[in-house]
Formats: C-alpha cells, structure tokens, sequence
C-alpha cells in the first residue's frame, strides 16, 4: 500500500500542484507589485482620477447640452411662424442650453438688420463653444505627461539596480531581473493611463463637434427664417 501511494503522485501531479501555487501567487501579489513601483505611482494615481473626473464631468455636461436642443429648432420655429415671439423667447430660456442661448440672444435682436443678428449669435456660440471644451485639454496634457512619469520612474529604478550592483561587485541574473520587472510596472502604469486620457480626450471632442454643427446648421436655419421676404 505504502508503495502504491508513492506511485501515485506522477511528475504531472507535481506540475499541476506548481502552476496552481504560482496561479495563487502571482493573483496575491498584483497589488502588491503596483504598491512595489515607488513614488512614481502617487503622481500616476492622481493624473488617472483628475482625469476620470474631467471626462466623467464633460461627458454628462455635453450630453445634456446635447439633448436638451434636440426639439428646441421646431418649436422656435413654430412659434415664430404663428407670431408668438414671447412664446419662443420663453422656450429658449427654459431650455438652458447653448442652442437656446444663441436663439435667444437672437430672438431679442429682431427688428434690428440681419447682419447685426447673424454677428450676435455667432459671437455667443463661440462663447458656448468655449464653455463645452473647458477643461477637455487637461485630458490631452494627461495622455502626454503619463507615459513619460512612467519611463522616468523605470529609469531611476534601472539606476538603482545598477548602482547596487556596483556596490555589491556582483552581476546576478536574480538581482537585475527581480528588480527590474518591478520597475516596468511604472512604464505599464504610465502608458495605460495615458492611453486612457487619450481616448477620453478624443470622445468629448467628438461630441463637442457634434454639438457645434447642430448649433450651427439651427442657427442657419433660424437667420433664413427672419431672412424670408415678409418676415
């Protein structure tokens, strides 16, 4: 019996026994190996939440500016065609939205010449314009500045290494690996939330564009209805 139980355990049970140990380890120690980056990791840190912070904040704002100008255009135009301009100065008021604003300022300038109108609307919307993309440029500053805070902390860490060698008279695969995959962790660190700011950045102006031809094809639109002879 004693025999056949020695049998029993086949180099493949040992193995299997040490991929599983390692599979355990190596899950037990992913944070240990971020929390193993050094300094460098606290300035990464606060780049990754400022900028999940930016983009969460620009995103609902551009989307609700979005949506609320969605129908504004017809109702404008309806109340205008039917002469109820306190109707339609009121809806764009209640809208709250770059379209509405721009309509409005218009709305308050009719009887003065088209051009004067067309000026001040368009002098507005920059101004919206502006107001949506504030703080969006902060996520590009972020995908730039990431990346290369990683490589430095990769290299005050090769440094390191190298400088204990040195003082150790000693060229050891352990100690330049053991050392090193640890100081990588910086560069994947920097370069994953680089990437991230730099999709982040990219969507809100997307989505800024897309806000801004709105704004300018309802504002065409609304300068050819006062434009229209009999008008």
């Amino acid at each position: 019996m004693f025999l056949l139980q020695i049998d029993s355990v086949t180099p493949d049970t040992v193995a299997t026994a040490a991929v599983e140990a390692a599979q355990k380890a190596q899950e037990l120690r992913f944070f240990d190996l971020l929390l193993k980056g050094g300094w460098v990791m606290l300035p990464l840190a606060i780049l990754f939440f400022l900028g999940l912070v930016i983009f969460i904040e620009r995103y609902i704002t551009i989307r609700k500016a979005s949506s609320k100008g969605s129908d504004l255009m017809s109702q404008v135009k309806q109340s205008i065609l039917t002469g109820h301009l306190d109707s339609a100065i009121a809806v764009c008021r209640n809208s709250n939205s770059p379209l509405g604003r721009m309509l409005q300022k218009g709305l308050l300038r009719i009887g003065r010449p088209i051009k004067e109108i067309e000026g001040a609307i368009e002098n507005l919307g920059k101004l919206e314009v502006s107001k949506l993309e504030k703080n969006i440029s902060i996520l590009g500053i972020v995908a730039g500045i990431a990346p290369m805070l990683g490589f430095v902390g990769t290299i005050l860490g090769v440094i390191k290494i190298f400088y204990n060698i040195s003082l150790a008279d000693n060229i050891s695969i352990g100690i330049i690996a053991g050392g090193l995959y640890e100081k990588m962790i910086t560069s994947a660190t920097g370069l994953g939330v680089g990437i991230l700011a730099y999709i982040g950045y990219h969507i809100l102006n997307i989505m800024v564009d897309r806000v801004i031809l709105r704004m300018e094809t309802d504002a065409i639109e609304f300068i050819d209805l006062l434009d229209e002879p009999g008008r």
